[in-house]
């Protein structure tokens, strides 16, 4: 039978997830509030 605790104890997360993880947080994506607010700044601009 699998002893569960042991198997956790052993557990290394693949070095590719790491990588991918910190390339993830490094990278400063833009979400839709920020995509709007460029919306709107650059309406605001134009109608000037």
């Amino acid at each position: 039978m699998i002893n569960f605790d042991e198997e956790v104890k052993k557990f290394r997360p693949a070095l590719e997830l790491d990588q991918a993880e910190d390339a993830i947080y490094s990278n400063d994506l833009k979400d839709i509030t920020d995509i709007m607010q460029e919306m709107m700044r650059v309406a605001r601009e134009t109608e000037r």
